[in-house]
């Protein structure tokens, strides 16, 4: 069995958000949509029980350093910057970016964003494609907040920002919701890995053996297909 900082159990970080399709935790505390399913098919092949540590957004590397976890699970995707810091398992998700707007909006492109207020996590992805966005306005939003996500549409909402950008998925629950609806997205396929420290390596086999596992046998897609139905499973991109 591999060494983890529980004994007999594999910690993961995330935020305590509700961002379903891709996670939220219900009344029993349980750990509910796509990464937290695929995190417990990932402990049971490592013969370990999943552990959950809700953390900030922007501590969650500060909360690995000091190893009070094995890795982050949280939509992080895998960026050059952060390949530097920290070693990533092979991908478990592609996603492209989304721009959700106000329902009497008429941005349909990004130059249509030109002039207007766009929020975004500070250091996310999305903030850097916010940025390449030439004549809108970042707005940036802290992970220091205890639910940032809601933090930005709320903003949206009450006209405080004219349009905010993340993950395409997150997004799925607010379009049941009048108010709202997609501008566009970007075609980014941003690559989700679990971050580890980078002396890590052993754990970072064994996650990325028990990832084969999943995509090899069809698993992996399986979730996929119970919680992003709308969004077509990326094959290609993982296997990269």
């Amino acid at each position: 069995m591999i060494r983890t900082v529980n004994e007999g159990y594999l910690t993961l970080i995330c935020a305590d958000l509700d961002a379903m399709p891709l996670f939220s935790t219900n009344a029993k505390g349980e750990r509910l949509g796509y990464e937290p399913e695929v995190a417990q098919m990932l402990a049971q092949q490592l013969g370990l029980k999943l552990k959950w540590l809700f953390t900030r957004w922007s501590e969650f590397e500060t909360v690995l350093l000091a190893n009070k976890a094995d890795a982050i699970w949280c939509g992080c995707a895998i960026t050059q910057g952060r390949k530097e810091r920290l070693l990533f398992s092979r991908p478990y998700a592609a996603f492209d970016e989304s721009v959700l707007v106000r329902d009497d909006s008429k941005v349909a492109k990004p130059a249509d964003l030109k002039g207007l207020k766009v929020a975004a996590i500070a250091g996310s992805t999305n903030m850097t494609l916010a940025e390449a966005w030439l004549g809108c306005l970042p707005i940036a939003f802290s992970g220091q907040s205890d639910d940032v996500f809601a933090d930005m549409v709320n903003a949206l909402s009450n006209s405080d920002v004219d349009a905010v950008v993340d993950d395409e998925p997150a997004f799925e629950a607010l379009l049941k919701d009048p108010r709202y609806k997609l501008a566009f997205t970007i075609n980014t396929a941003n690559l989700w890995g679990g971050a580890m420290l980078k002396h890590q390596s052993q754990l970072k086999q064994a996650f990325d053996l028990a990832l084969n596992h999943l995509i090899d046998t069809g698993l992996l897609a399986d979730i996929w297909r119970r919680h992003l139905e709308g969004i077509t499973y990326p094959s290609h991109g993982l296997n990269t």
